[in-house]
Formats: structure tokens, C-alpha cells, sequence
């Protein structure tokens, strides 16, 4: 028996070595419990359903992602509008491709559990587009945009890029053409947002 104490975060990261090594059909509460040298009760106790254990890890997993981005918006404070949306364009294609590239087994794993798991998946598909509204709300304030509604171009703006972050497109990413194709999306996009 392991004598660290389990806690939410280590029963996170040793489910994602179990999805990793098994995939979802295959990977169990009990693997999981194995992993940390613990009873599979142990695990329960901190997720009260196979369920839940897997939401959790598809919510730390989204949530990587969530951050990245929200550290453009606050670390960028003093940039126009036009250069922090590409660059918070730039950063969610960046993490979809190195997720998928890094490590294919857990991207598809993942892929699999979104599915899933709806409502995490809403709530980081609202998360992602509040961020872009707040930074196209910036712009228009400092008349870089000009928009009547941020909200609705910020959803336009996503459903735009979906090439370039949806899961369903990762094969496309290998392609030597895509950092142009990005650019030429992300061009177009922020003439149709300018002032």
C-alpha cells in the first residue's frame, strides 16, 4: 500500500496513465486503484462512480487548455485587440496539435470521453468562447473591432477556426499546409472584426 495520501489530483493523474495504457473500454477503477497501491474502495471515496472519475479527468484535461488560453488574455494586457485574438487563436491550435501529436493514445482516449461527457465539453466549449468575447469586447472599447454583438462574433469567430481546434480534424493538422491555411482563417477574420 502506498503511504502518500490519496487525494483527488493522485487518483487524477494515475487514471490518465491507466487510460493511456488500456484505453477507455478497457481501463477499470480497479486498474486505477492498482496503479496507487490502494483498495478500489479508496477510489470511490473520492469518485462515487466510474462516471465521475471519468468526467474529472476529462475536465483536468480540458481545463489545460482553458488556462493556456486565459494566460494569453492577462499576460497580454497592453496588446491591440487584433494581435491577442490571433495569438489566443494561435495558442488553442498550438495545444490541439500538441496534444494530438505529443501523444495520440491519450488524444484519442480523451476524444472518446468527451463524447461522453457533454456537459464538461459545454462547459469548456462556453468557457473558450467567453474568453473571446472578453478580448473582442477589449478591442471594441479600444475601437480596434467593430461589432454590435462580441458574443455573437466571438461564436462566429470560433465556428470559423473549428478546423483548427476540433478533435475531428486532428489528421488535417499533419498537413505542411496548415500553419498557412491558419493564417489565411486568422487574416480574414480580423479584417472582418476591424473597426
Amino acid at each position: 500500500m502506498s503511504t502518500e495520501p490519496l487525494t483527488a489530483e493522485r487518483i487524477l493523474e494515475a487514471t490518465e496513465e491507466v487510460l493511456r495504457r488500456y484505453g477507455p473500454a478497457k481501463a477499470t477503477v480497479v486498474d486505477v486503484a492498482r496503479v496507487l497501491g490502494v483498495s478500489h474502495g479508496s477510489v470511490y471515496r473520492h469518485f462515487r462512480t466510474k462516471s465521475a472519475l471519468r468526467e474529472a479527468v476529462t475536465k483536468r484535461w480540458l481545463s489545460r487548455t482553458e488556462i493556456a488560453l486565459a494566460r494569453v488574455i492577462s499576460d497580454n494586457e497592453r496588446e491591440s485587440g487584433p494581435a491577442k485574438l490571433r495569438e489566443w487563436l494561435l495558442t488553442l491550435f498550438d495545444a490541439k496539435r500538441h496534444k494530438a501529436g505529443d501523444d495520440p493514445e491519450l488524444f484519442a482516449t480523451f476524444s472518446v470521453l468527451a463524447r461522453e461527457s457533454s456537459e464538461v465539453v459545454d462547459a469548456h466549449l462556453t468557457e473558450l468562447t467567453d474568453q473571446l468575447t472578453r478580448i473582442i469586447e477589449e478591442g471594441v472599447r479600444a475601437g480596434e473591432f467593430a461589432t454590435p454583438d462580441p458574443g455573437a462574433s466571438a461564436g462566429a469567430v470560433f465556428a470559423a477556426t473549428a478546423r483548427f481546434h476540433d478533435p475531428g480534424y486532428a489528421p488535417e493538422w499533419r498537413k505542411p499546409t496548415i500553419d498557412a491555411e491558419f493564417d489565411a482563417v486568422a487574416a480574414l477574420l480580423l479584417r472582418g472584426l476591424r473597426a
